[in-house]
């Protein structure tokens, strides 16, 4: 079985008992973490009184699962085994994986939560096997031209009733971000307000809606150039140092060198925007000459970089407002050799 909204999800955990295996794929922390809590509320009610939760990092304890799966005792509850796995790759664990999945039946209910998986992870035999076992709940996130939507309508679950330019300050000042807007529509029903506008927002929102580094190298990366200026001046305004700004910059465009250009793993070279990757791949691809343009913003991040430690006269700022806007794909004034 999959189902693909929250909506599906609530109808088929009051439909009768629970399945076996339930795969929780989405990448919204907020939409994956409430449909990991009706699964446990369900569950709790079916006689499902303990919870072991093993968390994956670089390695996991396949063999603690697969015994913790198949142990049965006549005195001990029925549990929920949860598996946190965020890359959606159990690697050499694989084959155990498919013997947990296997092993779970009347007193264990697994749980596997990861982030969205990609195209050859939906093919893995684990998944398919997840699938035909119970349920792969696959949650869309939102898209930005749905998020007013998204808004107005958790804010009528929540009895708040947002006008048009109310539900257009929340989206804008959120960024997408499903989690902060909660929070707004939350912290607006504690104030006691029943409808709000556009003024009762801009006094509620605060620091929930800050744009952090990574949300600028996912701008950056998409090529998006206005809202990476609205983000670099969100950062300097909250005292944001610009030595993390540049750190941040430079995790992408390592990242990006490295799939331009295959090689081995540097490490501790990651990004958490796998997403606008490709898009902004294709851009780099598209220049006269894309490794004179790495050249350049190498040069113009060594820059910034002397700015910062003041080894060199300069705004780092605006050395930084000029990196990000020659990453994003926009021609900028020239380098200079003072």
């Amino acid at each position: 079985m999959k189902l693909t909204s929250p909506q599906q999800l609530d109808r088929a955990l009051a439909s009768g008992p629970l399945l076996p295996v339930y795969l929780l794929s989405c990448d919204e922390p907020l939409t994956a973490g409430e449909a990991a809590d009706a699964l446990r509320v369900a569950a709790r009610k079916q006689g499902y009184a303990d919870r072991e939760v093993y968390f994956f990092e670089r390695t996991a304890p396949w063999d603690e699962i697969l015994s913790s799966a198949q142990a049965m005792s006549l005195f001990s509850s029925r549990k929920i085994i949860e598996l946190r796995m965020p890359g959606g790759k159990p690697g050499h664990g694989a084959k155990t994986l498919l013997e947990v999945i296997r092993a779970a039946g009347q007193d264990v209910l697994l749980l596997i939560v990861t982030e969205k998986l990609d195209f050859a992870s939906q093919k893995a035999e684990w998944v398919g096997a997840a699938e035909k076992a119970g349920a792969w709940i696959d949650l869309p996130t939102v898209e930005a031209a749905k998020f007013p939507d998204w808004i107005r309508a958790r804010a009528k679950r929540a009895g708040l009733q947002l006008d048009e330019e109310g539900v257009a300050v929340l989206a804008a000042r959120t960024e997408g971000n499903l989690l902060a807007a909660h929070q707004e529509i939350q912290k607006l029903g504690l104030a006691g307000l029943t409808q709000a506008g556009a003024a009762e927002v801009l006094t509620s929102v605060s620091a929930s809606s800050r744009f952090d580094v990574f949300k600028l190298g996912e701008a950056l990366l998409a090529g998006d150039s206005p809202r990476a200026l609205r983000i670099l001046a969100s950062l300097r305004s909250e005292g944001t140092e610009p030595t993390l700004i540049l750190w941040a910059i430079l995790q992408e465009m390592r990242n990006l060198w490295l799939k331009l250009v295959p090689g081995a793993p540097i490490p501790g070279v990651w990004s958490s925007n796998a997403a606008q990757v490709p898009q902004a791949m294709n851009r780099f691809r598209a220049a006269p000459s894309p490794r004179a343009l790495f050249q350049r913003l190498a040069e113009r991040a060594a820059r910034t970089d002397r700015m910062i430690k003041g080894r060199m006269q300069g705004n780092p700022w605006d050395e930084l407002t000029q990196l990000s806007l020659e990453f994003a794909g926009h021609r900028v004034l020239p380098l200079s050799r003072s």
